[in-house]
């Protein structure tokens, strides 16, 4: 390249790097690593292709583009990922998420009422809670996880959201699923929204990934995506069973408690919940067509 490469020729560059490494949005990616590092948009490429790119930017961009051909996830080195039209920092410690999860939070909004409680069991990056609290009111929640390295992006999130709906209420556990409530010593605030009281609403996005099933995931997720975060046990099923057998003693009467599930669980998933005495259970497709949410209701005493 030249001593002074523009737009157009750094960006070459990037996508035949990206190609050549088998990335499979390999022109997508490079457009968007390099307008990271330019702080320019996607018009860029089009209307200003010969913009001269500095030394400095060069630098940023082929390091980028190295891990990128390394398949170390966009949103890690960017640093963030939209969803439900908001933009959540991410890092390794937590799920990126994902659009199929788009329709777990769509799900319950469907279901959420003006000042409802919310629990949000293995929350990650807290995407699910803190979209469910952007677009409600009154409402307040309870993210729990047992990372503390998950938690310390939630609580992070949390605080760039309120930047802009400062009435947001949400606390952050640490912990074993329902176990956090026990083993957290709880604020005054935590414990008015925590430990004897009912929940509306429980939500979760658990681990679902048969273990085994883990080494045949894209690099991306197997190599740089918590593991904990996916392996939902031999076969996938422990988390859903876990939540459904103490999600009754959490929920308010008539309280709802909602799965996002792997494609080919919905029957195992809708037998855990009848077991545990949920009610009215319903399946959900994705935008592809496929078993995406599962949800039922709480009545019992």
């Amino acid at each position: 390249m030249n001593e002074n490469p523009t737009y157009g020729e750094v960006y070459a560059e990037g996508r035949a790097c990206l190609t050549q490494a088998g990335i499979e949005e390999a022109a997508l990616d490079a457009r968007l690593l390099l307008e990271y590092v330019c702080g320019t948009d996607r018009n860029t490429l089009l209307a200003h292709g010969d913009r001269a790119v500095s030394e400095e930017e060069c630098r940023r961009f082929r390091d980028l583009i190295g891990k990128r051909a390394d398949h170390v996830p966009l949103q890690h080195l960017t640093g963030e990922q939209d969803f439900m039209g908001l933009t959540f920092l991410v890092n390794k410690d937590v799920l990126v998420p994902r659009q199929d999860t788009e329709v777990l939070v769509e799900e319950v909004m469907k279901n959420l009422h003006d000042g409802m409680r919310i629990l949000d069991l293995c929350t990650g990056s807290g995407c699910i809670l803190l979209s469910l609290l952007h677009y409600s009111n009154n409402c307040e929640g309870v993210g729990v996880d047992l990372s503390a390295g998950a938690l310390a992006v939630a609580k992070e999130n949390y605080r760039r959201l309120r930047e802009e709906r400062p009435e947001m209420a949400a606390w952050f556990l640490e912990g074993d699923l329902f176990a956090a409530f026990a083993d957290h010593k709880l604020s005054g605030a935590e414990r008015e929204a925590g430990s004897g009281e009912k929940f509306d609403i429980i939500v979760s996005n658990p681990p679902y990934i048969e273990t085994d099933v883990i080494g045949t995931l894209m690099p991306e997720v197997q190599e740089h995506e918590p593991r904990m975060a996916l392996d939902g046990g031999a076969d996938g099923l422990i988390f859903y069973r876990r939540i459904a057998q103490e999600a009754g003693k959490f929920l308010s009467g008539g309280g709802k408690l909602f799965f996002e599930i792997g494609c080919g669980q919905a029957d195992c998933v809708r037998k855990i919940m009848e077991t545990a005495g949920f009610e009215e259970i319903q399946v959900v497709k994705d935008f592809a067509g496929l078993d995406r949410v599962a949800y039922g209701s709480w009545f019992r005493r």
